[in-house]
């Protein structure tokens, strides 16, 4: 089965190099799975899990390989190792590619994991369920924005919580290495300095930060109702998982006490979510093996934060219930300096929120209904005064959920049809014409999970995960890019009886589109009772 998941990743890399090289679409990869006979159920073993993400790409410089933890997690003791830098490759890369490699095999739940570098969160992740035989399955991400961390001896924390008994026996080993390609990034992409907050949530920035970014590795997770708060109701409605106002979570970023930034965390799926872990076996959900953070530009305020003084840096998730746990948000921040000079001043001179929209509308009825209405605008605009001038950040964000959620008494029916919008502009004047990047971002569930007589349950899900990025230069377009990853599901088995009596049935697809400005990426799969059927590619 790795096998299979090789050459599928080498057809996409060919594909994503061809795009980029400005080969024509009729030379572009077109392969199909030619899979063997899709059997009638779900047996003991299925295809490893694969997304249709592209591949990293790699520069063709010199590269050299750091182990940054090889153990395996049985129960919630994090693995502590440390990190030395490469030797070979010098202290300045074009690129630096973290690889985690996972085996598990038994029986298991989906976890949730991190692995932090001196502090710095670099990936968070969760992990399938596995087959009784056992999988394997890995995940890439470009984590060369954290190359000071990399420069210097590091301590090295990793932990996916476990537990391993009579029953859930899966023992989840991890191999987590980070490759390193000489040359220099570009400057954008490679801050000067990560900092993490301390104990007192507080972060003392370089007095002469010209750009700060702070990204928030935001979660609902922990088994309870968080996990699932897009289907929270408000209290005057009859359901398992009650909220005062409904669903809405929105999560917010403050400087001293001021909002600083607003975002619409992305609603993850695990690989047991929607109480049917068939769905998920060969291809998560999007984001379920990389977690992406919340991106916030807090240039605006690096004015105040440049007095050499320590600031508050909060985050908290506006919808949670007072006293309910289950959100996780550490913060990394990200600073850019100005080299030319020791101190950089400059102000604050706009902070304004609109008022905080959320209705959540409970009708009773023989199909109850919760109907939820919500959103948030923040603006916030300051400057710095660099050793080139005087550069002005303004930072827009508006952000939207509509929801419709049905169930019935029992919830034996359960369905939801939800959408959230994160639209965001950055303008940055200073330094030549003004630039604006304008990205909108659109997050989409549509399914229901229904259990019938028999005891059958069966879930048909789509999620969608969608972004459009448009770079401005003087009002006019320089760049742009659409993404457009959906994955669709329907799995049903038997409830209450041993695992090899569910009789599980289910299919799967996933169809990952990235394509602009810089070139075109375009990948389909699909599954039969955890047979991989089809992996195409081509633009």
């Amino acid at each position: 089965m790795r096998n299979r998941i090789v050459m599928s990743m080498l057809a996409g890399a060919t594909l994503l190099a061809s795009a980029l090289l400005g080969v024509s679409p009729a030379q572009a990869v077109d392969t199909k799975a030619q899979p063997a006979d899709v059997p009638a159920e779900f047996g003991t073993d299925w295809h490893d899990p694969l997304t249709a993400a592209p591949p990293i790409a790699r520069p063709a410089t010199k590269s050299c390989q750091v182990t940054l933890a090889d153990t395996e997690f049985r129960d919630f003791t994090p693995y502590q190792g440390t990190y030395t830098p490469p030797k070979g490759c010098g202290d300045r890369w074009s690129k630096v590619v973290l690889r985690l490699d996972g085996t598990v095999k038994g029986r298991q739940y989906d976890r949730l994991g991190y692995l932090h570098v001196g502090g710095v969160e670099i990936l968070r992740t969760s992990t399938p369920e596995p087959s009784p035989d056992g999988i394997a399955w890995s995940v890439e991400k470009d984590v060369t924005r954290y190359s000071a961390t990399f420069r210097d001896t590091q301590n090295v924390e990793m932990l996916i919580g476990n537990v391993v008994d009579d029953t859930y026996t899966g023992v989840i080993g991890v191999k987590a290495t980070l490759t390193f390609y000489e040359g220099r990034p570009a400057a954008a992409q490679s801050p000067d300095r990560v900092l993490t907050l301390g104990a007192d949530s507080t972060v003392t920035t370089p007095r002469n930060s010209e750009r700060i970014v702070a990204e928030v590795y935001a979660t609902g997770s922990g088994g309870g109702c968080e996990e699932f708060w897009y289907l929270a109701v408000p209290d005057s409605a009859p359901y398992s998982c009650q909220a005062d106002k409904g669903p809405y979570r929105e999560v917010q970023i403050k400087v001293d006490g001021q909002l600083a930034g607003i975002a619409a965390p992305f609603p993850n799926v695990w690989t047991g979510g929607w109480s049917d872990p068939f769905l998920w076996y060969v291809i998560p959900g999007p984001r379920a093996f990389d977690v992406k953070p919340i991106e916030y530009d807090l240039t605006p305020f690096a004015g105040l934060l440049n007095d050499g003084r320590p600031h508050h840096v909060d985050v908290s998730v506006v919808g949670v219930p007072e006293g309910q746990s289950g959100w996780s948000a550490p913060v990394n921040v990200l600073v850019w300096q100005d080299a030319q000079r020791a101190h950089v001043t400059g102000k604050l001179t706009l902070d304004r929120a609109g008022e905080l929209a959320n209705s959540s509308a409970y009708t009773p009825g023989s199909e109850e209904r919760v109907d939820t209405d919500a959103g948030h605008r923040l603006t916030v605009a300051g400057y710095v005064d660099t050793s080139h001038g005087r550069v002005a950040t303004t930072v827009d964000r508006r952000l939207t959920n509509t929801s419709v959620h049905r169930w019935i008494d029992g919830e034996n029916m359960d369905g939801l049809d939800a959408t959230w919008t994160d639209d965001e502009s950055v303008t940055v004047d200073g330094r030549g014409p003004a630039r604006t990047t304008a990205t909108h971002r659109t997050y989409t569930m549509n399914g229901a999970t229904t259990i019938g007589t028999d005891d059958r349950l069966r879930t048909v899900l789509t999620l969608g995960d969608r972004a459009a990025v448009v770079d401005t230069r003087d009002g006019r377009r320089t760049g742009w890019s659409r993404l457009d990853d959906t994955y669709s599901g329907d799995a049903t088995y038997t409830l209450g009886v041993p695992r090899d009596q569910r009789h599980a049935v289910g299919t799967s697809s996933e169809r990952y589109r990235l394509y602009g400005s810089g070139g075109c990426y375009d990948r389909s799969l699909a599954t039969a009772q955890g047979v991989l059927t089809e992996d195409s590619s081509g633009c």
